[in-house]
């Protein structure tokens, strides 16, 4: 005897109107200040509501016929001011409450952040006067920034950590000539006290073989010199598209 099965009658499912979005972008700006060895980020105080009075990314809303990418170097553009600014694609924030300050006639609006990440040398970097006030905060000093952007800053420092163990990055940083020494130093001062021990690090970077021994020596200290080297960007180019580990 076969079961009859009762079923509520179909009925079209309701309609949910499309999202309207507004597109902006938000930048994760590091540096390491290897004088001081800090690890550094870019803040901007925010002049306006929402958020007036706080710290945040430098980030812009994307005009109409702009890309994202060149919106992600105007704001910069307006805050910093670098011999050389490579900016890579980081992730896309789309929380529907990542902006609080929504007036009813915006409520239906959606705000995406394509956020950008970036790596500067320090010394090169001029911060801007005028304008919202710039600044570079200590990553671990950094307060509670507006809207998700602590979020953002995590995922750009995870970024940041993963480039130092595949990428030649930290190199871009360095002045020209650096001791073993120094970059031993700048991967402590990112990824913290214990991440490798020097010995270790020192024969896996040689191994390598794309940092060319400059036959030069600087004391510092009442030390034994150290060797200078340089990074060889030449040498490198055979391994850039090859997983490896730096460290």
């Amino acid at each position: 005897m076969s079961a009859n099965l009762h079923r509520p009658p179909a009925h079209p499912l309701s309609p949910v109107p499309l999202a309207d979005f507004k597109v902006g972008v938000d930048n994760v700006i590091f540096s390491v200040d290897t004088q001081q060895n800090r690890l550094l980020v870019l803040v901007v105080m925010r002049p306006d509501d929402p958020f007036a009075g706080h710290w945040s990314l430098p980030g812009t809303l994307v005009r109409q016929g702009e890309s994202l990418e060149d919106a992600a170097y105007r704001v910069l553009a307006e805050k910093i001011r670098v011999n050389t600014l490579y900016l890579e694609q980081l992730y896309t924030f789309g929380s529907p409450d990542r902006d609080p300050g929504q007036s009813p006639q915006t409520f239906h609006l959606r705000y995406l952040s394509v956020s950008h990440f970036a790596l500067v040398r320090f010394e090169d970097a001029e911060l801007i006067a005028g304008g919202s006030g710039t600044a570079w905060y200590p990553l671990a000093q950094v307060p509670q920034l507006a809207f998700d952007h602590n979020e953002i800053l995590a995922y750009g420092y995870r970024r940041l950590r993963n480039k130092l163990e595949y990428s030649p990055i930290a190199f871009d940083v360095l002045p020209e000539l650096f001791t073993l020494g120094d970059l031993y130093q700048l991967y402590v001062t990112v990824l913290g006290e214990g991440f490798s021990d020097y010995s270790n690090f020192r024969a896996r970077l040689l191994k390598l073989g794309f940092l060319q021994d400059t036959g030069q020596k600087t004391s510092r200290g009442a030390g034994r010199p150290a060797s200078l080297y340089r990074f060889d960007a030449a040498a490198f180019e055979p391994c850039k598209d090859k997983p490896m580990v730096f460290i």
